[in-house]
């Protein structure tokens, strides 16, 4: 008996060991995974900065974009009330032009036919209008603004003006 206790004990120190050893594999393996683990997780938090990096510089470039696109827009908007104003001033000179004529052809619709031949009978007497010349009608017209269009319409102005002058003119030299 005395060889059984020291070889139960050897045996029993044996079998701690081989638990000690198996113990110490698990935990070794078990530490490797948290190493790798850990790799990955620095590897993840690099690119959550990497990406929040470059999602503050988008952010950034679509404020910017925001700033021009509203600078564009009021210009525009600027631009599109000027236009209007324009335009406006383009159709009120146009109504000017258009009542002049209306007004010629009105005086000349209401001009006797036999005032105007040279029969027999005495034609009626009209009070002589103001004489005005071209140049006075011209200066005295609606200035249209400059551009492609308000030249156009200052040359269609002058134009108009001129023709009711000269039909005027006739008018008073029948008359006469």
């Amino acid at each position: 008996m005395t060889l059984f206790v020291p070889f139960a004990a050897d045996i029993l120190v044996a079998i701690l060991l081989v638990a000690t050893i198996v113990s110490s594999v698990r935990l070794s393996r078990r530490i490797t995974r948290m190493k790798a683990d850990e790799a990955g997780l620095r590897q993840i938090i690099g690119d959550l900065v990497v990406a929040s990096t470059a999602a503050e510089r988008a952010i950034a470039g679509l404020r910017a974009t925001l700033d021009e696109c509203d600078r564009t827009l009021s210009e525009r908007l600027a631009t599109a009330e000027r236009s209007a104003a324009e335009l406006a001033a383009h159709v009120q000179a146009g109504e000017a032009v258009l009542s002049r004529i209306g007004a010629i052809v009105a005086n000349a619709k209401e001009t006797p036919k036999d005032a105007l031949k040279d029969g027999p009978g005495p034609a009626p007497i009209r009070e002589p209008a103001p004489r005005v010349s071209v140049a006075d009608r011209i200066a005295t017209a609606p200035v249209a603004p400059k551009g492609v269009n308000g030249d156009r319409l200052g040359a269609a102005l002058a134009a108009a003006n001129a023709l009711s002058e000269r039909a005027l003119d006739r008018i008073r030299a029948r008359a006469a």
